[in-house]
């Protein structure tokens, strides 16, 4: 399982210094097909907007 999960959204409230991931989980979805092919098919649906 991976240690760090890097993101560089940074408009989401789990996007920590240094670009790290602060979610206790991380939840990935298929965008458009049943079976992605590539990572332009899926959302991260962990994304929670800061407040700006």
């Amino acid at each position: 399982m991976a240690q760090d999960v890097l993101c560089e959204v940074s408009s989401c409230v789990f996007n920590k210094q240094g670009e790290r991931c602060g979610a206790s989980q991380i939840y990935v979805v298929n965008n458009r097909a049943k079976n992605a092919e590539n990572s332009e098919e899926t959302d991260c649906k962990t994304f929670e907007p800061k407040d700006l």
